[in-house]
C-alpha cells in the first residue's frame, strides 16, 4: 500500500522538486521509503508502505530496458501465479514485489492488462517510447486516484492534498460537487470537490497522451448471468469456499496482520477464515460507544471468544470529535460519514500492533444487508395504489410527526409515505438522503442559482437505468456497488487506514464473490424484512447465532445525543460566526432554526449539521491550506531513490 503521485507536461518539464512536496503531502500512506523518477518532463512519485517484498519492492519500477515505469497503490494478489507465467515468456525481474508484473504485462497486453489482476490498486504507467500515460483503478473502487488536467499538463495523486501543493491547481470549490455532497454526503465519481479535479471511476482506464485522453471502463457487474446451479446446501458450500478463498489470498504478507471487527455477520465472518487459515491467533480490533444503541463490543466479544483471537477494544467518547480538522484533512473533500470517526481511532488502535487489517466491507451491497433495501422494496409493492392517495399519503402521515429522531418509527413512516410515486431512483436516492430537497428558505439564491440545472438523482438513475438486473433488488445493490461502495464506504475506509499507515484489505469485494452474489436470485438476499438469506444460513454453525440473528446495527455515531449534551454548543460556535463559510451556501437563518429544533428534540437535525460542519471544516482545512515549502521530514535512510 502506498500514496502515489505525478505530474506530466508533454510540452515542457516538470520540476521534481513539485513531486516531492506532493509525496511529502502523504507521507502518512508509505512512511518507510519515497521514490521518484524523472525523465524528460516526466515525474512520477510514490510513498511506500512496505507489505511484500520488504527489503528490494520499492517504486517506482521499470521494466528491463527502462522504457517503461509504474508507481502503484494496491496489492496484487495474483502476482505469484502471473509472475511465473511472464518469466516462462522470456521477462527478466529484478525484484519480488506484485508491482513488477504491471510493467511487464503492460508490455504484452497494453491497457488489457487489468484484466489479469486479482486485487485493489490504482496506477499510473509511463509509456516512454509512446510518450503515453496509462492510469487505472481496480474493479470496486478500493483504491483512490484523482486526476487534473490542463492544457499540456496532466497531474495524479492518491489524495487530494497532494495535488493540490502545486499553484497550478485552482481551488476554487465545484458547485455540483457541493450539490452532490449536500445531498449523499460524499463527492461522488468522476466529479471531485475542486474545479478542474475529477476522479477517475472505478474499473477506468485512462490512456493520456499529448493530443487527446481517453476512459473506458473495463468491468461491471453482472446481474443477468446465469444464476449458480446446485441445492440450497451446495450453493452454501460454494458460498463458504469463495469467502474462504478471498480471505486465504488476502493473507500474503511479510508483515503482522489483523482484521477489524465489529460483531455483524460480516467482519466476522472474514474473522472465522482467517482463524481456519492461520497458524496462530487472529489479532481481532474493535470500537464501541459508551450509548448501548450504538455498543456492538458485546457482540464483538462473542466472536472473539469463538475463535480465541488477540482482541483489542476502544470506546469512542464524545471528545473524540477532536479529530474533526485532521478528517477534513486527510479527506480532502466534504465527507460527511460520521462513522470516519471511529473508524480513524479504529485504525489508530490497530496501528500500535499490526499493518495490514483485513475487513468485511462489501457484505451489505452483495447480499442486502442495508434496511433501506427493505423499505425501497416495501415501496415498490405499493406501486398499484391510485396516484390520488400515494400524493395524500406525505399529508395524511404528517400529523404523526418526525420526533426527535431520524430513525424513528414516525420519521421512517413520513419518508415511505414521501417516496411513493416517484421513479424507483429518485425513491432509492431520497433514502440516501441529507438534505432532502433543496429550496429557497434553507440555501443562498446565488449557491441555487449556481446549480439549478443539475439534479442529484442521477446519480443513482444512471446506474439504476444501465443496470443488468431485472428485480428491483438487485437494482440497488448495483446502484449502491457504483455509487455508495466507492464514493463513500471505501473512501472511509481507505483514508481512515491510510491515515495511520495500515493496510485495509476486504475479503468480501473478491471479483469472484462479487460476481457469484450477482448471479444469485433476489430470493436467497432478502425476502421481507429479512437480508443477507443464504450468507447467514451458510455461516449456520460457523459463527455464533447470537450474530447471525440479531438485528443490524450498523457502525453508527450518537451524533443526535452529543449535539443535545456534551457537545451543545459545538454547532453554533462552528457554523454561526460572521466568517462562518458554510454561509455560501445554507441561510443562517436556517441553520439557527435546525439548531433550535435540534436541541429541542422537536426534530433530528444531527445528520444535516454535521454535513455543514464538515463542509466548514473542509473550507478552513482543505481550501485555504498552506502548500509545503520544503520537505524536512523524510529521512535520507528512507529514500528509495531518485531515477532518470
Amino acid at each position: 500500500m502506498c500514496g502515489i503521485a505525478g505530474k506530466i507536461d508533454f510540452a515542457g518539464v516538470v520540476d521534481p522538486g513539485l513531486v516531492e512536496r506532493m509525496c511529502a503531502a502523504m507521507d502518512h500512506r508509505g512512511p518507510d521509503s519515497r521514490g521518484i523518477w524523472c525523465k524528460d518532463g516526466v515525474s512520477l512519485g510514490m510513498q511506500r508502505l512496505a507489505i511484500i517484498d520488504v527489503a528490494g519492492g520499492d517504486q517506482p519500477i521499470s521494466n528491463e530496458d527502462r522504457s517503461v515505469a509504474v508507481v502503484m497503490n494496491g496489492e496484487i494478489y495474483n502476482f505469484k501465479e502471473l509472475r511465473e507465467q511472464l518469466l516462462a515468456r522470456g521477462h527478466k525481474f529484478s525484484t519480488r514485489s506484485d508491482t513488477e508484473v504491471l510493467v511487464h504485462l503492460y508490455e504484452d497486453h497494453g491497457e488489457r492488462l487489468v484484466d489479469r489482476l486479482r486485487g485493489m490498486f490504482a496506477f499510473a504507467i509511463w509509456d516512454v517510447r509512446r510518450r503515453r500515460l496509462l492510469l487505472a483503478r481496480d474493479r470496486v473502487g478500493k483504491k483512490p486516484l484523482f486526476v487534473a488536467r490542463k492544457g499540456s499538463k496532466v497531474w495524479f495523486a492518491s489524495e487530494m492534498m497532494a495535488l493540490l501543493q502545486d499553484r497550478e491547481i485552482c481551488r476554487e470549490p465545484n458547485m455540483e460537487a457541493i450539490r452532490a455532497y449536500l445531498t449523499y454526503q460524499y463527492v461522488p465519481d468522476p466529479l471531485s470537490a475542486f474545479v478542474g479535479i475529477e476522479k477517475l471511476p472505478p474499473a477506468t482506464v485512462m490512456s493520456v497522451d499529448a493530443h487527446e485522453a481517453r476512459s473506458a471502463r473495463y468491468w461491471h457487474l453482472d446481474y443477468a448471468a446465469p444464476e449458480p446451479s446446485g441445492s440450497r446446501e451446495e450453493l452454501e458450500e460454494r458460498l463458504r469456499e469463495l469467502i474462504w478463498d478471498a480471505t486465504r489470498v488476502r493473507l500474503i504478507s511479510e508483515v503482522p496482520l489483523g482484521a477489524f471487527l465489529s460483531g455483524g455477520v460480516d467482519s466476522s465472518a472474514v474473522v472465522a477464515a482467517m482463524a481456519d487459515q492461520m497458524s496462530g491467533p487472529v489479532k481481532t480490533f474493535s470500537i464501541g460507544f459508551p450509548d448501548a444503541k450504538f455498543d456492538e463490543l458485546r457482540y464483538a466479544r462473542l466472536v472473539a471468544d469463538q475463535f480465541s483471537t488477540d482482541h483489542h477494544e476502544f470506546v469512542v467518547e464524545p471528545h473524540a470529535l477532536e479529530i474533526m480538522p485532521k478528517l477534513a484533512r486527510h479527506y480532502g473533500e466534504p465527507f460527511a460519514d460520521a462513522s470516519a470517526i471511529p473508524s480513524f481511532y479504529l485504525a489508530s488502535l490497530t496501528s500500535e500492533h499490526v499493518t495490514v487489517a483485513l475487513n468485511g466491507d462489501g457484505g451489505d451491497e452483495s447480499f442486502a444487508g442495508y434496511s433501506r433495501y427493505i423499505a425501497n422494496d416495501l415501496a415498490g409493492h405499493l406501486d398499484w395504489l391510485p396516484r390520488p392517495v400515494q400524493r395524500s399519503m406525505p399529508r395524511l402521515t404528517a400529523v404523526l410527526g418526525e420526533g426527535g429522531r431520524s430513525n424513528s418509527t414516525r420519521a421512517r413512516i413520513q419518508r415511505l409515505a414521501r417516496s411513493l410515486g416517484m421513479p424507483p431512483h429518485l425513491r432509492y436516492a431520497l433514502w440516501m438522503s441529507a438534505f432532502q430537497t433543496i429550496h429557497d428558505d434553507m440555501f443562498q439564491s446565488s449557491f441555487l442559482a449556481s446549480v439549478n440545472r443539475w439534479q442529484p438523482g442521477e446519480l443513482i438513475g444512471e446506474p439504476w437505468r444501465g443496470s443488468s438486473a431485472r428485480s428491483r433488488i438487485d437494482r440497488m445493490l448495483d446502484a449502491d456497488v457504483n455509487t455508495y461502495l466507492p464514493g463513500d464506504l471505501l473512501v472511509k475506509m481507505d483514508i481512515a487506514t491510510m491515515a495511520y499507515s495500515v493496510e485495509g484489505r476486504s475479503p468480501l469485494l473478491d471479483q469472484d464473490l462479487m460476481e457469484y452474489a450477482a448471479a444469485l436470485p433476489p430470493r436467497l438476499k432478502l425476502r421481507g424484512r429479512s437480508g443477507k438469506l443464504l450468507l447467514k444460513s451458510a455461516l449456520r454453525g460457523v459463527i455464533p447465532d447470537e450474530i447471525l440473528d440479531r438485528p443490524k446495527m450498523g457502525f453508527g455515531v450518537p451524533l443526535v445525543n452529543w449535539f443535545r449534551g456534551e457537545l451543545r454548543e459545538l454547532p453554533s460556535e462552528m457554523l454561526m460566526g460572521e466568517d462562518s463559510r458554510v454561509h455560501a451556501y445554507v441561510r443562517p437563518d436556517a441553520i439557527a432554526r435546525m439548531i433550535a429544533e435540534h436541541q429541542d428534540a422537536t426534530d433530528d437535525h444531527s445528520l444535516r449539521l454535521w454535513v455543514l460542519l464538515q463542509l466548514e471544516l473542509w473550507h478552513r482545512e482543505v481550501v485555504e491550506s498552506p502548500i509545503i515549502d520544503r520537505c524536512e521530514h523524510e529521512p535520507a535512510a528512507n529514500r528509495a531513490g531518485t531515477y532518470t
